[in-house]
């Protein structure tokens, strides 16, 4: 299972009865909500029984985090991606999900949903309908209102045994180890004043290395017993307990910790450090003192730091947006925060033919919450800014497989934004290339000639060849390769065009090539651009050209060669996430696996290869001379082991992880 579990300072302490509770709920519902407060562990819960319990009693689990989306146009594609479903179908995505889980026993984990109840009810109440194996566990501030919603309120830990159980391992975790018997009297009453209240329990414990447990017991009962009248119970005390722990956080804090804290509060994804420090440096914050205060907040349990990425709670995070309004920097921060993730979407473009390429397809898949954030922020600031952001992620997302997000994103820049030309081209383009993914031909023909168009009035030959290249790859999908070889071969012509616009019109060509017959010149023209790539350290058109090579290998009775050239494009593939082109990549390896004799393999290799297809949501796809290709070879491996054993191998890949099965065909 993934590392899908909410960041945390230290291991799961209590809630044993919680977890029973929870684990048997979710043995006989079909939705079960955890409800309370902010900072009470609702996140914390689910993890733990999601991640010892679920394997159990599901064949799938999967954590959706949706915290971080403000738009809920996306909901259902950040939960499809959190299935592992890369889609690109046209269709709606609710559909394609729905299609995606089927019957299967799947566990499906919302965390985070006050803030999109309305939107997350909808779609749960229409995946339940449709899904009969799903069972969907929320978390949630409220209820989502559906009938026959299982609701577990989760409350605070007991303060005299589970409270203090997690006081001590968290005082033991900063260095402090208590040995009086005042201490240990201190530390139940700190516990009971701060009612349980996981988070809050963080909070204090990190401020134990510079103060004793005695004093912090006597500073909470001033603050806490104030205003604690019959009044003070309109709200849950521990409402006031965590209110009180976080301000008194944030009043112990350094002056520009707090400012830190503020300006951290515009990120959407873990942040690395070196966005926050591009995004909340300035003022007082120079790059020195911003990384003293972020050392001192992560000490302060108001961050956690991991990886070089820096998480932070939601309700540490939202006093913090708090703050920086009162600070008047709201504006200016989100300002700032789309600026570089602007910024870095043109980077990450500029990269693209070079050795920087795969690390920053994981770059942008790790901050894709910030680039919707930064696209929506833009969208209602600057909207030039965001097309100019919207065409540099554009292409990115869509061979990632985002292209329900990028075609939403792209369609809001055109339906806004009227110029200049050299924008609107890219903006079509990259729309194009999502409608040509998701199967619609001719919307993707109609944008190429508008991308045409607008490369032309800016007299731009980079944009040119891509608005050729997207005409190109229509009519190769369409079976037109002769008039898909002439419009490259136009692009090509022309002096000036950037280096990755003129690998993908040699791609086309390539692809032409071969569909029309001319083999030998197809397999010298990918060798060459092959090693093109090869040498600028770029992998997705190289595993294009081992696509081609994989098929003219077939072409020409060279099996081992096609087997050989099909494990290059799959470990490409899986360097930049491409799940369509490992479902393309797998059943090319099936069709050499099954001319070399290894009938059983190739049953395996399809069977994999067919989740990966399931993955985007398309039957198998591809240039129309994989199709008789693929038909013959499983008519051979039927033939070399029988129809049982045939069936046997395919459908016991189809229920394995598909990574799984992978990592074992590329060892051969």
């Amino acid at each position: 299972m993934d590392s899908w579990a909410p960041p945390g300072s230290g291991p799961f302490v209590g809630r044993e009865k919680a977890v029973e509770e929870l684990v048997s709920l979710l043995g006989t519902e079909r939705l079960v909500t955890l409800t309370g407060t902010g900072g009470i562990g609702k996140s914390r819960l689910a993890a733990r029984v999601a991640e010892e319990y679920g394997p159990d009693l599901f064949t799938g689990v999967h954590w959706a985090p949706l915290w971080s989306l403000s738009n809920p146009t996306l909901l259902t594609p950040l939960i499809a991606d959190a299935c592992g479903l890369s889609d690109h179908s046209p269709h709606a995505p609710v559909d394609t999900l729905a299609g995606w889980i089927g019957s299967r026993r799947t566990l499906l984990v919302l965390d985070s949903c006050e803030h999109l109840v309305a939107p997350c009810a909808e779609l749960v109440r229409a995946l339940l309908g449709r899904c009969p194996g799903l069972v969907v566990l929320a978390t949630s501030r409220e209820p989502l209102g559906l009938d026959g919603e299982a609701l577990l309120q989760v409350g605070p830990l007991s303060p005299d045994s589970e409270a203090m159980d997690l006081f001590v391992a968290r005082a033991a975790s900063a260095g402090v180890r208590w040995t009086r018997p005042e201490e240990f009297v201190a530390a139940a009453e700190v516990c009971r004043w701060l009612e349980g209240v996981p988070l809050a329990l963080e909070l204090a414990a990190a401020r134990l290395p510079g103060q004793s447990v005695d004093s912090m017991a006597r500073l909470l009962r001033g603050r806490l017993a104030l205003g604690g009248g019959d009044e003070s119970r309109v709200q849950p005390a521990r409402h006031r307990a965590l209110r009180t722990t976080v301000g008194w956080s944030h009043e112990l804090c350094a002056p520009r910790e707090r400012l830190l804290w503020a300006r951290m509060s515009v990120f959407r994804s873990g942040a690395t450090v070196e966005d926050v420090t591009r995004v909340c440096r300035g003022g007082p914050l120079t790059d020195s003192a911003l990384a003293e205060a972020l050392e001192g907040l992560a000490r302060k349990s108001v961050v956690t730091l991991s990886d070089g990425r820096v998480h932070v709670y939601d309700t540490v995070r939202e006093y913090g947006a708090l703050w920086l309004a009162e600070l008047g920097e709201t504006r200016p921060a989100a300002d700032r925060h789309a600026l570089h993730f602007h910024e870095l979407a043109l980077a990450a473009e500029r990269s693209w033919w070079g050795p920087e390429q795969s690390a920053t397809f994981t770059q942008l898949n790790s901050c894709y919450g910030d680039l919707c954030a930064a696209l929506e922020h833009l969208l209602a600031t600057d909207p030039p800014k965001a097309a100019e952001l919207a065409g540099a992620v554009g292409f990115f997302w869509a061979c990632s497989g985002h292209l329900h997000e990028a075609s939403h994103y792209l369609a809001e820049c055109l339906r806004l934004v009227a110029g200049p030309s050299s924008v609107m081209a890219k903006l079509y383009w990259a729309l194009g290339v999502v409608r040509c993914l998701q199967g619609d031909y001719d919307t993707a023909a109609r944008l190429a000639g508008r991308a045409d168009e607008e490369a032309f009035r800016a007299a731009d030959t980079t944009l040119l060849a891509d608005a050729a290249y997207l005409r190109g790859l229509v009519m190769l999908l369409r079976g037109e390769p002769l008039d898909a070889l002439a419009v490259a071969d136009r692009a090509l012509a022309r002096q000036g065009c950037a280096a990755p616009a003129a690998a993908r019109c040699r791609l086309v060509r390539v692809f032409a090539l071969t569909a029309s017959g001319s083999l030998h010149t197809g397999r010298a023209e990918a060798e060459a651009l092959r090693s093109d790539s090869v040498s600028a350290g770029e992998h997705w058109t190289r595993s294009y050209t081992e696509y081609q090579l994989a098929v003219i290998a077939l072409q020409e009775r060279r099996a081992a060669d096609a087997a050989s050239h099909s494990r290059a494009m799959l470990r490409d593939k899986r360097r930049i996430g491409d799940a369509f082109g490992l479902g393309l990549g797998l059943d090319l390896l099936a069709v050499a696996l099954a001319a070399l004799e290894r009938g059983e393999d190739a049953a395996v290799a399809y069977g994999a290869g067919q989740v990966f297809w399931e993955m985007v949501g398309h039957p198998q796809r591809g240039t129309p001379e994989l199709k008789p290709l693929r038909q013959h070879a499983e008519q051979s491996a039927r033939r070399q082991i029988g129809d049982g054993a045939y069936d046997q191998a395919y459908g016991l890949a189809r229920l394995t992880d598909p990574f799984t099965t992978l990592d074992t065909m590329l060892a051969g």
